[in-house]
């Protein structure tokens, strides 16, 4: 019986994608079997904290000790952090912009002067809101998008980036069908001194809000997401102050095609599952509490949440 569990649990992510209108799990040409995503480069959550086995939320790709693979973690790039949300030394609030704003709970982007709430969770700060922030190369915006291209989704929602934009693909080189080797963390398309999560940064945050199976209710905001198509509220309990929103994606492949807004969100990662095609995310829905980790085109269009250094 224990043997039939990664197959099962393999099986109930299919359906849930399939579900939720998701292109995960696919390459170029969106007709991938799980045969040939299994022979891309695989990297798996996984963690020594209770709560939450690395088999609970992998599937038949389960690989130990994982967060070895995140070279650097440790490297000087990586800031500690301090019991309250503001430990950045080089940012002690003030003015962004022409707005003041405080550190202890906001960050301000000085790239753009946009100031986002924050939140601790467990060991980790993250960004309570989606990154809204206008990716340019050469001065062209390139690779992020608002949802219907509706300036008002933006301001609801922030932006959807191929990851090739969330990895700032003009320092990194990453992106669909590119080949890469990033090392982590990857700033990425973050304000200085944070970072695109990884999958371990996932695993963490899913442990640390009670474990696959109810943290996806616990990380849901409170308003916004459907019911569940049997009359059951889909919102969430927003418990630890998250707030996820379902952002829904763009379709990949460069079609001008947006869909599953107030049903489901999908936020990027650093990690890719397949080079130059295929990168995790962590998915959350109006029908189910799971929160889980899963893989998707990069030349899809997904949110961004940043994790401090």
């Amino acid at each position: 019986m224990k043997a039939a569990k990664p197959i099962l649990l393999s099986l109930l992510l299919a359906a849930l994608l399939v579900a939720c209108g998701d292109d995960s799990s696919t390459g170029s040409n969106g007709g991938d079997s799980s045969e040939e995503l299994s022979s891309g480069t695989s990297v798996v959550p996984g963690s020594s904290d209770e709560g939450d086995s690395s088999e609970e939320l992998s599937s038949d790709e389960e690989t130990s000790g994982s967060s070895s693979s995140r070279v650097g973690k440790s490297s000087a790039k990586v800031s500690s952090s301090s019991s309250s949300p503001s430990s950045s030394s080089s940012d002690d609030g003030g003015f962004c912009g022409a707005e003041t704003y405080d550190s202890a709970t906001q960050l301000c982007d000085h790239r753009d002067s946009a100031i986002y709430d924050i939140v601790r969770i467990g060991n980790q700060i993250w960004m309570k809101e989606n990154l809204n922030f206008d990716y340019k190369v050469d001065g062209t915006s390139y690779g992020s998008y608002c949802y219907n291209n509706s300036a008002d989704s933006c301001a609801k929602y922030g932006r959807l980036y191929t990851w090739a934009a969330a990895m700032d693909s003009a320092t990194t080189y990453c992106g669909f069908g590119k080949s890469c080797t990033a090392t982590h963390p990857v700033q990425g398309i973050c304000p200085s001194g944070w970072h695109l999560p990884d999958t371990v940064d996932w695993h963490d945050l899913i442990v640390a809000a009670g474990g696959k199976y109810s943290a996806g209710a616990k990380l849901k905001s409170t308003s916004g997401w459907e019911n569940d198509g049997y009359g059951n509220d889909g919102n969430g309990t927003d418990a630890f102050g998250f707030s996820a929103l379902p952002s829904g994606y763009r379709r990949r492949g460069g079609e001008d095609y947006y869909t599953t807004a107030g049903g489901c969100a999908f936020i990027w990662s650093s990690f890719e599952y397949i080079t130059g095609l295929v990168a995790y995310e962590m998915i959350l829905r109006s029908d189910i509490a799971y929160a889980y980790i899963e893989h998707g085109s990069e030349d899809s269009g997904y949110a961004v949440r940043c994790v401090k250094d």
